[in-house]
Order: C-alpha cells, then structure tokens, then sequence
C-alpha cells in the first residue's frame, strides 16, 4: 500500500489513549463496529476488557498498558504500532483522550488557591502535555504515510469556567494545538481536529445518581459511543482537509452527519449555554 492510496475500512488502525472506561472506552467501540483495527491504552485492569469489545463487535482490539506521563512507555507503544507488519506499520487516527483526576480530588468545588499545586501534574501533565507527546509519535508515523487523523478530546471548558482553572487552561490549549498542528501538517496529507463533546453518560456519571451536571439533563447526555461514531464519520468525511486545525462540537457533527444516539435521540449542543459564537 502507498502512502497516496487510500486504505481499505477494514485496515485501518487507530489509537484511542484512556480507553479503560468512559468516552475513551465508548470511542474504541464505536470504531471497533466499523471494522476497525483499535490500539488502546490505559493503566487499569479493564483495559483488556475494552480491546475484547471492541473485537467481539467486528474490529480488532490491541491492549496496551502505558502511562502517559512516562515519554520512553509512549515511545514503546508507537515503536509496537510501527513494526506491526501484520497492518503495515500504519496509523489511520490518534485519539487524544487520556485523563487523571488531581490526587484528594473530590470534585471542581473548591476555588484553585485552595487547591494544591501538584493538580498541575494531572491536569497538565497528563491532561495536555500527553496530548502533545502522542501527537508528535503519530506525526511521525503519519506523515511518512501521507495521511492520518489525530483528533483532541476538549470540552466546553474552553468557552466559559467549567469545573476547575486548570482544567480550562487544558483545554483551550488542546484546542490552539489543533489548530497549529493542522498548519503544520496540511503540506503532508495530515488532520488535526479538536473536539468538544457535551455531558457524556460515562459509567461514572451513571453510577452518581445525578439528574443534571453543570444544569444540564442527564437524560439528554451522548453516549460516549456517540463520540466515537462522530469520530468515524469525520474520519470519512470528504471536507476534512478544510476542517482540519480546527475545533467542533460532537452534537452539531453529528447533526450534519445525520448521526443519532443509542435511543433514536440527537444530544443538545451547549455552544448557546456557553455564550455562542464562533469555536476556535
């Protein structure tokens, strides 16, 4: 296969980071329905859980254990997608979406000079710096290839105050990282995008028992599936190179790609909550 031709939907290979639960787990799914090949990491027991879903729905799915924070296991989990001759050493889709709460952290309520410095070193560290060394092993495989997507997981918190200071200041960072790597990747065939999904029912969220977050109706949350398939179809999407460097909302891709969720349903964008306007 060269790196102009366009490769086959049951060749193709992603890596979803943080894939043990939650968005990064329905992510992995959703991909693993549409035949794909899907790298996932994580530093918990089910991780191996996930890669079996995501084989028994019709894709492949590859556990491995990595910590984010330690740059030579990121270098290893590339160094095992490249010399995988079995899929030609290719990486099709990075998504970005590895995530740790701050140590004692027990919710976003307490104001950031009452907090401890070291939440720097989740929210920061892990929350956008692991971003950034992913993107720079998957550039490396993809620009050889001449294609690719890799695609950040952000949020709202971008807009408007959500949950912590340094939450926000990830987040708004992932999404100028998109949109600078999309510069810097558009002369070799390779898409940056960032993302912005609404309240996602994770198992967590679930579990709490809580009817609404942040004002908005559980009931009305995506399915983190939802995302994933959001992300498959973008993937597909003809206009990615003029999307490329920039920053969406999953319910509104998911409107122009006539995507709904589990139950029929098309989740709310909160763009309006969040004071309208343009993304970044």
């Amino acid at each position: 296969m060269t790196a102009s031709e366009p490769v086959g939907q049951n060749n193709r290979v992603a890596l979803v980071t943080g894939a043990s639960r939650g968005v990064g787990k329905g992510v992995a799914r959703a991909l693993g329905s549409d035949g794909w090949t899907v790298y996932v990491t994580g530093r918990g027991p089910l991780l191996e859980d996930c890669a079996n879903e995501v084989t028994d729905l019709g894709g492949h799915g590859i556990a491995v254990a990595c910590d984010h924070r330690v740059d030579t296991e990121v270098a290893e989990l590339f160094r095992r997608i490249r010399d995988d001759r079995r899929r030609d050493g290719r990486l099709d889709l990075l998504v970005n979406n590895v995530w740790a709460s701050p140590r004692g952290f027990g919710g976003f309520d307490t104001p950031f000079w009452e907090r401890p410095l070291t939440d720097w070193e989740s929210l920061i560290d892990v929350g956008l710096r692991a971003h950034y060394v992913a993107s720079v092993e998957a550039a490396r495989l993809m620009v050889p290839q001449g294609s690719g997507l890799i695609a950040n997981i952000s949020s709202f918190g971008t807009r408007g105050h959500l949950h912590s200071v340094l939450y926000g200041m990830s987040k708004a960072a992932l999404d100028k990282m998109a949109s600078d790597m999309g510069a810097e990747l558009a002369p070799h065939g390779v898409k940056a995008v960032s993302l912005w999904p609404g309240i996602v029912r994770t198992e967590k969220l679930l579990a709490s028992g809580l009817d609404t977050v942040a004002g908005f109706p559980v009931a009305d949350a995506e399915s983190p599936e939802f995302i994933g398939r959001v992300i498959a179809a973008l993937f597909d999407d003809p206009t990615l190179g003029d999307r490329s460097g920039h920053t969406f909302v999953t319910a509104e891709l998911a409107v122009e790609f006539g995507i709904t969720d589990d139950a029929g349903n098309q989740p709310p964008s909160h763009r309006e909550p969040f004071g309208g306007g343009p993304l970044f």
